[in-house]
């Protein structure tokens, strides 16, 4: 099984960049990107996205292994595991494969202090529901408290963040539209 560093590194080659070519584009130093590609750190959402997007690819791409299979059922034991440790979030992708679809669903479990460690923004919406626990998201300058049962709704394109500052877990279904996760 490839890891995140590994896929980096192969997407990096396939367009034939530098470390000091991905760095500059994506607002970063080539060491940084280096230990990135040699599992060294654990990269921001927002890093790995800037990453992501200067080399033509989706977040969840450095988690993916080459399938065909696309199932329409699928258990919680076959979603895809897109997270880091240092997110201190369990994110899995509730679909095998996005290319063609509308929507990304996740399955997240977010540990006590995790989150998404700095803003991001990308084109499309997001609509999640919180099953347990408590959710601080902030959207543009907002920041809200979601707890479980509530449910939220936003332009991806807005500046946003999301942390558990509570002491217990809290499990969230989010969507993402269009997929650019």
């Amino acid at each position: 099984m490839s890891t995140l560093g590994n896929k980096l590194k192969q997407f990096r080659l396939g367009k034939e960049m530098t470390l000091q070519q991905v760095a500059k584009a994506a607002g970063c130093t080539a060491a940084y990107v280096s230990q990135v590609e040699n599992d060294k750190t654990s990269p921001s959402i927002a890093s790995l996205k800037k990453i992501a997007a200067v080399l033509g690819v989706r977040i969840v791409d450095f988690f993916l292994e080459e399938s065909s299979d696309d199932p329409v059922v699928l258990k919680p034991e076959q979603w895809v595991r897109v997270s880091l440790p240092g997110w201190k979030a369990d994110i899995k992708q509730m679909v095998r494969m996005v290319k063609h679809r509308q929507m990304q669903p996740f399955y997240t479990v977010i540990k006590p202090g995790g989150g998404s460690r700095e803003h991001y923004d990308h084109q499309g919406e997001e609509f999640g529901l919180v099953l347990q626990g408590e959710l601080t998201l902030t959207v543009g300058t907002e920041t809200y408290t979601v707890k479980a049962g509530s449910s939220f709704y936003y332009s991806s394109t807005l500046p946003h963040a999301w942390t558990n500052e509570s002491d217990q877990p809290c499990t969230v279904v989010w969507v993402v539209n269009p997929p650019s996760w």
